[in-house]
């Protein structure tokens, strides 16, 4: 049942992550450039506490430097390809055991 649930959760997560690249296409076809959505852009526009609640959480929790150094470049990275990478590793902990 869990891997049915890791599966399934993966499978649209990676679905996001394709709309989130076809959308950035469209995008970077409109502008005649490259075009590619920031995670963190992305979660500012949709829910802007959530992140300010993250960030303290991450201060409060964790040594000094880990939102410069570790979450921060994350947020910088392409929406599609965090959505796609996530759901990748969903996938494959959810696959069946060849036994």
């Amino acid at each position: 049942m869990i891997r049915f649930l890791l599966r399934f959760l993966g499978i649209w997560l990676m679905a996001g992550g394709f709309v989130a690249l076809v959308l950035d296409g469209v995008r970077s076809i409109a502008s005649a450039e490259l075009v590619a959505t920031p995670l963190g852009v992305t979660w500012l526009a949709t829910h802007e506490e959530s992140l300010a609640a993250f960030q303290q959480w991450i201060g409060d929790r964790l040594p000094a430097g880990t939102w410069d150094l570790v979450v921060a470049p994350i947020l910088q990275a392409p929406l599609f390809l965090v959505l796609a990478v996530i759901g990748l590793v969903l996938m494959l902990l959810g696959r069946p055991r060849a036994d």
